[in-house]
């Protein structure tokens, strides 16, 4: 059975998702195109459909095309994998563009997230809040911190892969993709440490980071096919993850699949 949507969330620099829930009758919308059932619940897309999934599940679902993944993934990854519904407000460039809304977010930007009368900003913030609600933050304050540091390490490489993306692909490409190696053995040493690469990043249950890491490795299979070969921790990681039943249902979905990497179409 569809859970009724728990999230709403601004994922992306044009994408809105709220909460919305008919109290007492267990219908919830998601707003993003057509959908895909992964365990009863919806991923959306692109373009516009209305569909039933089930008897107290209802997804509305309408997006304009083409519009980048970029910082919304992992966080749909979560909320997917945990079995969560959410519906997703599309912003379009010439809107946003406009001001009025950019007035309205706390630093300017998107994501924006609202979970009922709570609203927070910041994708970082918003994947540790859902990973607190979900229990997905460790089961103590060493494994917390290691998670921190951990996602700290994934950051850094996503921040490098965007400077690559927006400013330097061309001419850095090769670079990038020769110095890549050092980047991901930091990963390759957690999983290690963490009973030989068999379970998560830290600890023995899926986390936040866990998504987060996930959505920058599949980025840079994309960018750069064949990096993780000398690393076969992270490849057996990657496929491991990849398989979790909500998981691979939202990663075969037109939400994932559908959508450019990032905005300027390199990748």
């Amino acid at each position: 059975m569809c859970k009724p949507p728990s999230h709403v969330l601004d994922l992306g620099p044009w994408l809105l998702w709220r909460r919305k829930l008919r109290p007492g009758k267990g219908e919830g919308f998601v707003q993003g195109g057509p959908q895909r059932s992964g365990s009863g619940c919806p991923f959306p897309s692109v373009p516009a459909v209305l569909g039933v999934l089930s008897s107290s599940c209802r997804a509305e679902l309408l997006c304009p095309p083409a519009l980048p993944s970029g910082r919304c993934q992992a966080t749909r990854m979560l909320l997917a994998d945990q079995g969560q519904t959410w519906k997703e407000d599309v912003v379009t460039l010439d809107t946003w563009m406009k001001g009025d809304l950019k007035a309205t977010c706390l630093y300017g930007q998107l994501p924006k997230f609202t979970d009922g009368a709570f609203t927070l900003y910041q994708s970082n913030a918003i994947l540790r809040y859902l990973g607190r609600k979900h229990g997905l933050y460790g089961k103590d304050d060493q494994e917390r911190a290691l998670l921190d540091m951990a996602n700290d390490g994934v950051e850094d490489l996503r921040n490098k892969y965007l400077v690559l993306i927006y400013q330097n692909y061309d001419e850095g490409k090769d670079k990038y993709v020769k110095d890549l190696p050092a980047q991901l053995k930091p990963f390759e040493t957690l999983l290690k440490q963490n009973q030989g690469g068999k379970a998560f990043i830290v600890g023995d249950q899926i986390s936040f980071v866990d998504y987060n890491l996930l959505d920058l490795l599949l980025i840079h299979q994309t960018l750069a096919p064949g990096c993780l070969d000398t690393f076969p921790l992270l490849s057996a990681y990657v496929a491991r993850l990849s398989s979790r039943p909500n998981l691979k249902a939202f990663l075969a979905s037109p939400q994932h699949t559908g959508l450019p990497i990032n905005g300027n179409g390199k990748q």
